[in-house]
């Protein structure tokens, strides 16, 4: 029997619905249940692929090659579940499947409305593609209020009366916040929270408080008694100094105790040894190491938020804290990298579109190259690598991307054309943003001997893609010539996934996203190797 947990939230936005889902699916996992974790998002977007990261986030992909929010990295990489096209639900995507249906004849002349066809759309995804799954975790985003909201909060309503209490939950986030000049905790943006909550006709079952002090017996007394819940489900979440302590401290709190109280579910505790073990690691490495992450969305650093928890993956293999230092490309255009990159022990350039810092980003690569320090080169990165080769290395000044506008040496470009398995898959530079992507796993092939083959321990690989360009195969030869080996590329020979310099301590650029598939009791290969091979730079420096 398949039960349900619609987490929500109130009083202000970012307070973690995604990290305290992710928590609480580990927690469960740790039990022994089988679990599921979903994002239902309100926005009237499709998907988070056309969105800019300033105003999203990082896109993530999953490995069927859907574009969903950013908190789909947290599930996985908490409880080691990868998600899939059906994890991600948005108003855009429920409308556009209703307004189908509409055209289709499928309602037979009805009136559409969004009670019930709207809601009737999101009961159906929430419940649909699962097969023996004990728990479902379904996180709906923004704040309970928006108007963008209120169709998903009526149809988990709905959920709850349809297959009770026995078989759904409600555990609402709120904010206890502590005002100075009053010296105390407030309870009030709380209880107005549960309030507009219980006027669409939710009433929560636990509610999850966070603050950044100890929420004092009497005050957890008085929101019970207010907001109509247990004392005992009134659960503070307090501010922690690593995401990854999130999952023990909830459970010291009785945070999953009350939820398998809930559900009648008498099961042993679970074992969080791996989890204590992790975090004492991250609190006590044996040292540290600097990575310089030369972007062009760094005032937003969640634009960059599954990267940055990879290479603490990394560090973590390392018994190294990992110390980033977040540098805007563009100033490379403006200043002298040296000023910026001195010292540093790796130098990451991650994904990107658009021209804008492009060039800062072939400094950073050069400056990798000449000055041998380890350079890890993702997507755009990849791509900005070979571009710099060609230059100062083949020596073809012209040398960029059809990306930036027509060029007469076009070593990145958009092929139209590739193998996925047995299928022929097309795109053309005129269609949909999203159609002119290569999107999800694909498979590589690595050539044996290589350092990339030995970092992963084999020759076949598969790794999750987001781009729209790919590097130009014509320019293979004469970049091979200088040292720019082509050690990975797509099983029909036709697109370079991969890029080394063998004589370089450590100077690999790929095309896919490894971050994406990183998760925090499974390194990814790649980045363990990169802050290894950051830790032996250190000792030289």
């Amino acid at each position: 029997m398949t039960r349900f947990i619609f987490i929500t939230g109130g009083v202000v936005s970012s307070l973690g619905k995604g990290l305290s889902s992710a928590a609480l699916g580990a927690l469960l996992q740790a039990r022994g249940f089988k679990v599921r974790l979903r994002k239902l998002d309100p926005y009237l977007n499709v998907d988070p692929g056309t969105m800019s990261p300033y105003q999203h986030g990082e896109v993530y992909v999953t490995d069927d090659g859907a574009e969903t929010d950013l908190d789909l990295g947290h599930y996985e990489r908490f409880t080691g579940i990868s998600g899939r096209r059906s994890d991600s639900i948005t108003t855009g995507r429920i409308y556009q499947n209703v307004i189908t249906k509409e055209r289709r004849g499928d309602y037979l002349g009805a009136t559409i409305q969004v009670i019930p066809h709207v809601t009737d759309g999101i009961k159906d995804w929430i419940k649909a593609d699962l097969a023996d799954e004990d728990f479902v975790l379904c996180e709906i985003g923004g704040t309970v209020g928006d108007i963008e909201s209120l169709p998903f909060l009526e149809a988990i309503r709905q959920l709850g009366n349809e297959l009770g209490s026995e078989r759904t939950m409600f555990v609402h986030l709120t904010l206890i916040p502590w005002i100075p000049a009053a010296g105390e905790l407030k309870t009030k943006p709380t209880q107005h929270s549960v309030k507009e909550l219980q006027s669409v006709g939710i009433q929560p079952d636990i509610l999850l408080c966070r603050c950044d002090r100890e929420i004092p017996a009497e005050s957890r007394r008085k929101i019970a008694q207010f907001c109509n819940v247990r004392p005992s489900a009134v659960i503070q979440a307090l501010d922690v100094d690593t995401i990854y302590a999130v999952t023990g401290a909830y459970h010291a709190e009785g945070f999953d105790d009350e939820v398998c109280r809930h559900f009648g579910l008498d099961v042993p505790a679970p074992n969080l040894k791996n989890w204590d073990d992790t975090v004492d690691r991250i609190r006590h490495p044996e040292g540290e190491v600097n990575i310089a992450i030369v972007g062009k969305y760094t005032s937003l650093l969640d634009a960059y938020k599954s990267l940055a928890e990879a290479l603490r993956h990394g560090g973590i293999a390392n018994n190294q804290k990992v110390n980033l230092n977040w540098i805007d490309s563009e100033i490379f255009e403006r200043e002298d990298a040296v000023q910026h990159l001195d010292g540093v022990h790796g130098i990451l350039v991650p994904g990107g579109f658009g021209e804008r810092g492009s060039e800062g980003k072939i400094q950073a690569a050069r400056f990798a190259r000449e000055r041998k320090v380890p350079y890890f080169g993702i997507c755009f990165g990849m791509q900005m690598a070979v571009i710099e080769a060609a230059r100062n290395l083949v020596g073809i000044k012209q040398a960029s991307s059809t990306e930036f506008g027509e060029t007469p040496e076009p070593v990145v470009g958009l092929m139209t054309e590739w193998l996925r398995g047995n299928m022929l898959e097309k795109r053309m530079a005129g269609g949909d943003l999203g159609g002119t992507m290569r999107l999800g796993a694909y498979e590589c092939d690595v050539t044996p001997g290589s350092l990339i083959a030995g970092i992963y321990g084999k020759t076949r690989i598969s790794e999750r893609h987001r781009h729209r360009y790919e590097v130009n195969i014509n320019y293979k030869d004469r970049l091979e010539k200088v040292g720019l080996k082509f050690s990975g590329m797509s099983p029909d020979g036709v697109l370079p996934e991969m890029v080394e310099i063998p004589d370089h301590p450590w100077f690999v650029g790929v095309q896919f996203h490894p971050e994406l598939k990183s998760r925090l009791f499974e390194p990814h290969p790649l980045f363990t190797s990169f802050i290894g091979a950051a830790l032996t730079q250190s000792r030289l420096v």
